[in-house]
């Protein structure tokens, strides 16, 4: 198995990018985010990598953070999602809008990914729910934000996730408080108070 590979990138194009190690380009299927992260030619990127190996021949899927590869890995463990389909929904979603989606049981946002239809989204969602942790969820969500600790993305994160424990605090499942709160249009000026009422008055 190959973990990682660590080289020089020769192209990116839309899903493939060839990364150059000791002479060797290796060819990776990667998902839309290489493109949005601004990754250029002749720059050295560490890729983390799942091998699949079927019939009609081997590819190499290539991530860029452990917690992509790991999602990713969860995802072609779900019956009827393959490595191209997951690799599709890595595409359309994040790690981390994917977690919350399988959390608050939002069928439709899953179900944005081409190719990912209404019933294929609800057994997503019943595969991975025991799978997926609500503070962890949080936690990876704010990590991924910390490099941007004094943007509003990471103040909005905060709220968000106190608005969410203090619903469920209240009696409201997970399931109910993320849907509730992720309903509420979160701006820097709101804290957690103004956005637990709005979440409230999503309840009724």
């Amino acid at each position: 198995m190959i973990g990682y590979i660590k080289g020089v990138v020769d192209t990116l194009t839309e899903g493939k990018l060839i990364l150059e190690n000791h002479g060797i380009g290796y060819e990776l299927l990667v998902p839309s985010v290489f493109l949005d992260a601004g990754i250029r030619e002749g720059q050295e990127l560490k890729v983390y990598t799942c091998m699949s190996v079927r019939e009609d021949g081997i590819s190499l899927f290539g991530f860029l953070t452990r917690d992509d590869l790991t999602v990713y890995q969860m995802l072609i463990g779900v019956s009827g999602i393959g490595p191209k389909a997951a690799l599709s929904i890595l595409s359309t979603l994040s790690a981390d809008e994917l977690r919350f989606a399988v959390l608050s049981d939002d069928v439709k946002t899953i179900s944005r990914t081409p190719g990912i239809g209404k019933k294929t989204a609800q057994k997503l969602i019943l595969d991975l729910k025991d799978k997926f942790d609500l503070e962890d969820a949080f936690e990876q969500k704010l990590s991924h934000a910390s490099g941007q600790s004094d943007s509003a993305a990471f103040k909005e994160s905060g709220v968000f996730q106190e608005a969410v424990q203090a619903l469920t605090a209240l009696g409201y499942s997970n399931t109910e408080a993320l849907q509730a709160v992720k309903k509420v249009e979160i701006t820097e000026q709101m804290n957690t108070e103004m956005v637990l009422k709005a979440a409230l008055k999503q309840m009724f």
